[in-house]
């Protein structure tokens, strides 16, 4: 990061500056022209009266000859004064036309100065602006958390706000921080309970007393339980996809299609769903689990929200985009999605349409763990209704370098 200023503007602070000591000293240098002017002209006054008063107990005359003029008595004092005004006026003229080109050089070399003078002592504000600037950039607020100002030199006002600013900063990462871990922790311990409730009611559903009631109602049981347990699942993930991506390797997007495809064709041919792959390479670096799982919720939400007449479609493609990104798009058939219920589905919880009930297979985290895999890995994800129904979801994520 550079300390250099750029200004942002026709009012920053360091144009406001700059006028500012523009201003003061153009008012100095004006009363000191003024100044100036007042002691020559009383300097000139006193040095011309000196020459016309004579001391105490004698007399001055004059007699002036200049080629064929001779004056003497008060011609010759007339005659003084005469030339007394026309140098007055020629010396004072002179002081105020250089007087005021000097403080028009100088003003202007004091401008630019004060320019470079502001801008060094702004300098430390605008790192404290950019480092501020990338944090609210960052596509999620906690991803730029561990950006600090570290700002060193005296301890003056701009020092003590870049080291408050670095505190509060550094007091949100530990807030961001501990509410993941706890996250991570709770739906660790949620597990060992759900695995027992599942282990209980199946063991009381295989019973040769079980009556068909208790057959029923464990059904709705292990359903319910299994939700529970795709919930705490989805919330793992989400908080692992949250976190910085340590080890990485490469990846080629299209072989990760290629096997989503085929994992999820028994859900597919269940679903009475056809899925297109067009799997086109798409090298990436990363984490291979984290992207295989970002495919398979994409490919998942296809056919999940699709139509259940056995028209239904999903194609997925991979590809290379502009030589410094790579995309996987998944484009489907289903329900109309007004545009304005877009967003929302990428928030953790959402579900669209009749999937809003608690018996619902989805736990509303699939794509919000998409949006949180690809911002993991320097990507992003977007997404828009088709004309005809359904959506078509796009990650963009950075190309590997070779």
């Amino acid at each position: 990061m550079t300390g250099r200023w750029r200004p942002r503007g026709p009012r920053t602070l360091r144009l406001r500056l700059t006028l500012g000591y523009g201003a003061i000293f153009l008012v100095a240098g004006l009363a000191l022209l003024g100044v100036t002017y007042v002691l020559f002209e009383q300097q000139l006054t006193r040095s011309f009266e000196d020459r016309f008063t004579a001391p105490p107990g004698m007399n001055k005359q004059f007699f002036i000859a200049e080629g064929d003029m001779r004056l003497t008595g008060d011609a010759a004092v007339e005659w003084l004064r005469r030339q007394e005004l026309e140098l007055r006026g020629a010396a004072g003229t002179s002081l105020l036309a250089q007087g005021v080109l000097a403080l028009t050089v100088v003003g202007g070399a004091a401008v630019a100065f004060g320019w470079v003078v502001a801008g060094r002592m702004l300098a430390p504000l605008h790192r404290v602006t950019d480092t501020a600037r990338r944090i609210a950039a960052a596509p999620m607020a906690e991803r730029g958390l561990h950006e600090r100002i570290a700002l060193e030199g005296p301890a003056d006002e701009v020092k003590q706000l870049a080291d408050t600013f670095d505190t509060m900063v550094e007091r949100l990462d530990h807030s961001f921080d501990g509410q993941r871990r706890f996250v991570a922790n709770a739906s660790h311990e949620l597990r060992t309970p759900l695995t027992l409730n599942r282990a209980l009611v199946e063991l009381a559903m295989h019973r040769r007393t079980a009556s068909p009631d208790v057959k029923e109602l464990g059904e709705s049981l292990l359903e319910i339980n299994a939700r529970h347990e795709r919930l705490i699942s989805g919330l793992l993930l989400l908080a692992r996809s949250e976190q910085e991506i340590a080890d990485r390797s490469p990846v080629d997007l299209a072989d990760v299609v290629a096997h989503v495809v085929r994992q999820t064709a028994g859900d597919a041919a269940e679903a009475k769903v056809t899925v297109d792959e067009v799997a086109g390479q798409a090298p990436v670096t990363g984490d291979a689990l984290l992207l295989e799982r970002l495919v398979h919720n994409l490919v998942e939400n296809g056919i999940r929200h699709n139509l259940d007449d056995g028209s239904g479609w999903v194609r997925v493609v991979s590809r290379t985009v502009d030589g410094d990104s790579v995309e996987v798009e998944v484009a489907n058939t289903g329900p109309d999605v007004p545009p304005y219920d877009v967003p929302p589905l990428f928030k953790p919880f959402h579900r669209h349409g009749a999937e809003r009930v608690v018996t619902a297979r989805s736990a509303g985290l699939g794509l919000s763990i998409v949006r949180s895999i690809a911002v993991a890995h320097g990507g992003d994800v977007s997404a828009r209704p088709r004309e005809d129904g359904g959506l078509v979801v796009t990650a963009t994520l950075p190309r590997a370098r070779h």
